[in-house]
């Protein structure tokens, strides 16, 4: 393994510029330096102290958002197209990308090309960050001598999936953010407030109405048992995660999120979505269809969806159109299926697929405005409900107060 040196160097406009390197000597550090255009000022071994500074924590490292491959790919397209080097270009973003992770991974896929590596290669060495699409497209790139143009395609690709997303975890922070508050308030209710109710009610007497009682069964259970509980409620989450995450488990609870009520038809275009868009970015790229469903397959992010592109794939490379055998699977509307099939016919397959994922990206954001109408005053009844009810139940015997003290 090489040592990592540090260097201080003066580029082409004259600009000090820092940065370091992996290499088994400070001669062959301002050697690769000298070919990316430039002029060594110093070049010094990185000490033991600052290579302990850069150890990470497992857990609290940095982590590569899809985000930052989006600006990442948009930058690296503008390099090469105004005819940069792909080793400088690739220098130079290891030095100016501001997250951390993603400059290291950078700086390691520049030194794999210098060894001789492909770029798609390099890159395939960190399936964490480049994924088997991003390879692919990038593979498909170097070979056709298109690269710059196929990033820039990727950039949008990936912005695109970012702004899905986002708008997908708007509809759904909102309302688990509410129930997560409403379920606090009810916990500390029944564990400080309902105690102090029961004891004035012992020392009254009398018989209480059922609500009432119901109301301090509870509070009694939970208060005996609530570590219990607790451990029991991460023991379930922990179960149930492991069991989606199964092969088992995860076509069932797919499946099960598309029949959801109300969320169930924003799974539903999210998935579709994002299965035209990355179709239509990989076949535009000159990805053969059968691997291009096979990537597709494995990026969907709903196994139902994964299910009918492996079919579709199988059926593919007996002779069938693509159309065909989607059509045979719910997940796909008519509609879809329809515009593929002219898509096949007319030998713009990419256009209409980028049509389809435009007019569910429209769809998408027209959902989740309607849930957020919908959804605002649902939960607003439900905390009322919940809250409110737990305060009658409690104030319930006032009204026979008198008696009870008589």
């Amino acid at each position: 393994m090489g040592t990592t040196f540090a260097y201080k160097v003066r580029d082409q406009r004259g600009q000090i510029v820092e940065g370091q390197l992996d290499a088994d000597d400070a001669t062959l550090v301002a050697g690769r330096l000298r070919q990316m255009g430039y002029t060594p000022i110093s070049i010094e071994k990185r000490s033991a102290n600052r290579l302990t500074a850069d150890l990470k924590i497992p857990g609290l490292s940095g982590r590569v958002k899809l985000k930052d491959v989006a600006v990442f790919s948009r930058q690296f397209s503008t390099m090469i197209n105004s005819g940069l080097s792909l080793i400088r270009s690739l220098a130079i973003l290891a030095e100016q990308t501001e997250n951390a992770e993603l400059a290291k991974i950078v700086n390691e896929v520049r030194l794999d090309v210098e060894r001789g590596s492909s770029l798609s290669n390099a890159m395939a060495k960190h399936p964490n960050v480049f994924n088997r699409l991003y390879i692919a497209m990038v593979r498909s790139g170097e070979i056709g001598g298109v690269l710059d143009a196929v990033l820039l395609r990727l950039s949008d690709t990936l912005e695109k999936q970012v702004e899905l997303r986002r708008k997908v975890r708007s509809a759904m922070t909102y309302p688990i953010f509410v129930l997560v508050v409403c379920l606090t308030i009810a916990t500390a209710m029944l564990l400080f407030i309902v105690p102090q109710f029961k004891t004035i009610y012992v020392d009254l007497g009398g018989q209480l109405p059922a609500p009432t009682r119901v109301l301090i069964s509870i509070s009694d259970l939970l208060k005996r048992f609530f570590l219990g509980v607790l451990v029991l409620a991460g023991i379930a989450t922990w179960l149930f995660r492991r069991w989606i995450q199964s092969p088992q488990g995860r076509p069932k609870w797919d499946a099960f999120k598309l029949r959801v009520p109300v969320f169930g038809v924003l799974v539903r275009k999210t998935a579709l979505a994002r299965f035209s868009r990355t179709l239509a970015a990989l076949t535009r790229s000159g990805v053969g269809i059968l691997e291009s469903l096979e990537i597709v397959a494995e990026t969907s992010g709903n196994e139902m969806v994964s299910i009918a592109v492996r079919e579709t794939q199988g059926a593919v490379k007996r002779g069938d159109t693509l159309a065909r055998p989607l059509a045979q699977h719910d997940v796909f509307p008519p509609m879809v299926v329809q515009m593929i099939a002219v898509g096949e016919e007319t030998g713009a397959l990419d256009e209409m697929l980028d049509k389809i994922a435009d007019f569910y990206d429209q769809e998408v954001s027209a959902t989740v405005d309607a849930l957020t109408s919908l959804i605002e005053p649902m939960l607003i009844v439900t905390m009322g409900v919940l809250v409110g009810g737990m305060i009658i139940s409690l104030y319930l015997p006032m009204f026979n107060i008198i008696k009870l003290i008589k």
